[in-house]
């Protein structure tokens, strides 16, 4: 064989041998990304789970949950890619997610893709604190696509809430105008911190959850066991989450959404969390388990025992507001007659001599 020849054979066989290497790396890299997505996205109990009904663990639910939570945390990795322990500089870099105005994969312009698209979109609009508009969202998901406009963005905003715990709300009819709006009161709009980020509620809302399902009351170990199947780590920092043990002891108990208090008598010392004041007057148990049964794709009557305790919770509620309420207009009635009585004095009958 002409030496020309077998060189060109083994340059051959060489760019093949790159090619398969190259294509496992990205297979491996590929599916790394999806189980790290769907993992840390899939916000569900271990215990709880064990014992809620079919319905939440139906093999249709899993696979809906973890498509949605590979798009959606792949849309975070590449819209944060810092973490938000501190006012990070990375996040004053160009995204990304603002490509999407300019480059548009012909290949892939089906209307299954759409809803991701604009899911990047949002996130980065709210990381970076800037207006969201329609006319922006329709350049996202292409003009002619406008005529399916509302399902598109319920999609793209229903696949968000069940990660952040954050609802698309219109701010501005005129100008149609929208905002990712926190399910708490968290401050900055639910990223705790100052500055730019993505939300911390979804967090919140599922500790709750976890302590409401653990009797009102969970264990530390349990929490951190439960956010470990989330991927989150005491000492690690996270991509969404910052230092989750400082932002979960210390920043959640600061503003009230937790409490976090040592375990009478134990030693060596063991710690426990509730919900906090904030926390029990911003939302409640029903609330709470609402969250939970979207994320599994079922209604809150799926959780028998948890919805009855659910429903005497705001039972409860309402019997507190009447009586602060009745007790209020009490405290208004009563100044307000005294001082008629002082201004119109009652008459007094005195006889002629």
């Amino acid at each position: 064989m002409p030496r020309s020849h077998k060189s060109k054979l083994q340059a051959s066989e060489r760019r093949r041998r790159a090619r398969g290497e190259a294509q496992a790396k990205a297979a491996q890299a590929t599916a790394a990304v999806e189980e790290e997505s769907a993992t840390s996205s899939s916000p569900q109990c271990e215990d709880a789970a064990q014992s809620l009904p079919p319905a939440g663990s139906s093999s249709t639910s899993q696979e809906r949950q973890g498509a949605q939570a590979t798009t959606i945390t792949h849309t975070a990795v590449s819209c944060t890619k810092s973490d938000e322990d501190s006012n990070s500089q990375d996040e004053e870099r160009v995204s990304p997610c603002e490509a999407l105005y300019y480059i548009e994969n012909p290949g892939e312009d089906s209307l299954t893709r759409k809803p991701g698209l604009l899911e990047q979109f949002l996130l980065y609009k709210y990381k970076m604190k800037q207006p969201i508009l329609k006319e922006d969202m329709l350049k996202i998901i292409g003009q002619n696509y406008e005529d399916r406009f509302p399902e598109i963005i319920k999609k793209a905003s229903e696949r968000i809430e069940i990660v952040f715990a954050v609802d698309m709300k219109e701010i501005d009819s005129t100008r149609q105008s929208y905002n990712l709006i926190s399910k708490l009161k968290l401050p900055n709009n639910g990223r705790v911190r100052a500055g730019r980020g993505l939300p911390k509620t979804g967090l919140v809302m599922n500790i709750l959850g976890m302590i409401f399902m653990k009797g009102n009351c969970a264990a530390e170990e349990d929490i951190w066991k439960f956010l470990g199947m989330m991927r989150v780590y005491a000492g690690r920092k996270h991509f969404i989450y910052g230092e989750p043990r400082k932002l979960i002891t210390k920043d959640l108990v600061r503003l009230q959404y937790l409490e976090y208090r040592q375990v009478a008598n134990s030693d060596p010392p063991r710690f426990e969390f509730l919900w906090g004041p904030k926390a029990l007057a911003e939302t409640s148990k029903m609330k709470v388990l609402e969250f939970l049964a979207k994320v599994n794709d079922t209604i809150p009557t799926a959780f028998p025992s948890y919805y009855e305790e659910a429903l005497q919770d705001e039972k409860e509620r309402v019997q507190t507001k009447a009586m602060v309420r009745a007790s209020n207009i009490a405290k208004v009635i009563i100044p307000a007659r005294a001082t008629s009585q002082n201004i119109f004095p009652p008459l007094v009958k005195t006889e002629l001599c």
